[in-house]
């Protein structure tokens, strides 16, 4: 057996052991934690001395002007398996990320402008003659059909305007605009205040406080929360229905709004930009109100403002799922242990079977957040290059049938038991409020 004392003896001036219950940084699923501070020289010594079968050895590498230390954090893995023996998804990379873009094939760096309107205009005509459909084959029977195939089509549509805002529609910046504008408003999205918002998402990916789509609540804030909040954000089904919500008055504990230039989202010299995306977001809404009058608001409503909360499903089930409930806790990060590398890893691919296509293979996630210039056409085999630098940072989506509803199980886990983070601590894991979790499944 490998004895603790003896190995460290001659380190006992270096050695802050802690022991703690749940302490902040390490997995809710291992609640029993020695943790040390060991001398950087002797780093690969103690590594091969903490291999036990019963204990995971997770390594935070640190360097710090003022002082030469490695933070070692010791997980006693009595869980059955719920964590891996050898793999700490917090440790960091033995790979840059310049590695991994070498590994892309250039080709997939490559925007056909064509090709991506090609794609918008296959996505429009097909919204077109859902709705063409729909007046002409009016009947209770039919509008169910239509309003699922609807929304997700909305769903495509931002996906392609999504793409406008990274810059990965095509190589002029004034036609992204363009487009990303037409397809955004069409769906009541404020192009530039999204697109500034989301780029904020992408900079700060696994940021526990700069990170913008959805980040995890503090204990603090969790706790301060009212019930109806409470409630609101972590009872299903009213997560994915947060969009709108999110749009007017962003996240709790976030102030700002993506339609007021003024909004501390935005720089001073995003505002014009940030005002002409609410003006065409007005305009649109204005357009409904319109033909609400025109054609008789329950036409309307079956035509287009059921698609509308469809596609907001949609796009808060995917989001939610390429940030939180995989089989395993993932980290999330503060201060110094994060880096745009380890945030861009914590995210996670999924798997939509038939949708994949149709939502232009957003759910290759991982290398979209790493690279979001490379166009969504490209993104799979750009994926599949990048398994060989990833390894066992990349996790391999479970495979979906025809329908992705092997997602629901990992939603209702998640929103069940991924509820704040510590306020301390620079690598953080989800916990659970017992009594939130309780009360749900009564």
């Amino acid at each position: 057996m490998w004895n603790l004392e003896n190995s460290f003896n001659n380190h006992l001036s270096f050695i802050r052991i802690s022991y703690a219950k749940n302490p902040p940084h390490s997995p809710p699923h291992n609640p029993h934690s020695l943790t040390f501070s060991l001398p950087h020289t002797n780093l690969k010594e103690r590594k091969k001395e903490l291999e036990e079968p019963n204990m995971v050895a997770l390594e935070q590498v640190e360097h710090h002007h003022h002082h030469e230390k490695t933070h070692v954090h010791v997980v006693n893995n009595d869980n059955n398996g719920s964590c891996d023996d050898d793999f700490d998804p917090s440790a960091p990379p033995p790979f840059k990320i310049a590695e991994i873009r070498r590994a892309i094939p250039k080709h997939c760096w490559k925007k056909d402008t064509w090709r991506s309107l090609r794609y918008v205009l296959r996505d429009v005509l097909i919204v077109t003659a859902f709705m063409a459909l729909a007046i002409a084959f009016s009947s209770w029977f039919f509008w169910p059909f239509y309003w699922l195939a609807q929304g997700t089509m909305f769903w495509a549509l931002f996906v392609l305007g999504h793409d406008c805002g990274h810059g990965s529609f095509s190589e002029s910046p004034k036609l992204n605009s363009i487009v990303g504008h037409i397809l955004h408003s069409f769906i009541l999205v404020p192009y530039h205040g999204w697109r500034i918002s989301h780029r904020t998402h992408h900079q700060n990916h696994g940021h526990v406080e700069h990170d913008e789509s959805w980040v995890p609540l503090t204990e603090k804030i969790y706790k301060n929360l009212d019930n109806t909040t409470r409630i609101l954000r972590f009872t299903l089904p009213f997560p994915i229905f947060a969009y709108p919500f999110y749009l007017w008055k962003r996240s709790p504990g976030k102030e700002g709004s993506h339609f007021n230039p003024y909004s501390k989202l935005f720089s001073p010299d995003e505002r014009k930009d940030v005002l002409t995306s609410t003006l065409c977001w007005i305009a649109m809404f204005s357009l409904l109100i319109y033909l609400s009058f025109a054609m008789g608001p329950i036409l309307i409503l079956k035509l287009y403002g059921v698609p509308y909360s469809i596609f907001v499903m949609w796009l808060d089930f995917v989001t939610y799922l390429h940030h939180h409930g995989y089989k395993q806790k993932l980290p999330w990060y503060r201060g110094k242990e994060w880096d745009y590398l380890r945030g861009g890893l914590t995210t996670v691919d999924r798997d939509y079977g038939w949708v994949n296509k149709i939502h232009h293979d957003i759910g290759t996630h991982v290398i979209h957040h790493l690279f979001p210039q490379i166009p969504h056409y490209h993104l799979v085999e750009a994926t599949e290059s990048a398994k060989g630098v990833l390894g066992e940072y990349y996790r391999e989506p479970e495979k979906s049938g025809p329908i992705p509803l092997h997602l629901i199980k990992y939603l209702l886990h998640s929103v069940k038991h991924d509820h704040f983070v510590s306020d301390f601590g620079d690598i953080v894991f989800y916990q659970t409020d017992p009594q939130h979790s309780s009360d749900k499944s009564k």
